[in-house]
């Protein structure tokens, strides 16, 4: 994943480099729950995604329509955040003879 991508957006950042920027990472994000065998998606990859989504719902020049559902999807994947966070992780099978 490139760096940019993964720091918290600044509120200097263009509406259009956000957006490509979340659909960037939410693709990351789904690919990685596909092929994570049974594990769960990465945390840190869903609250990165949460934070560029905020950002964009707090922009004034987006529209309204689109504020708004960046607020939704961004309280959406809070909540996926915070539970993943809640629970433990599960060891990997035969961790123990590696």
């Amino acid at each position: 994943m490139h760096s940019e991508l993964s720091t918290p957006p600044s509120k200097a950042s263009t509406p259009e480099i956000l957006v490509s920027a979340v659909l960037h990472l939410m693709s990351h994000y789904t690919v990685n729950s596909i092929n994570a065998e049974g594990e769960a998606a990465c945390v840190k990859l869903a609250s990165v995604i949460e934070k560029h989504l905020q950002a964009l719902s707090e922009l004034p020049e987006l529209a309204p329509v689109l504020r708004a559902t960046c607020q939704q999807l961004s309280e959406q994947w809070a909540t996926l955040v915070d539970r993943n966070l809640c629970q433990p992780r599960k060891p990997k099978r035969f961790s123990w003879l590696m």
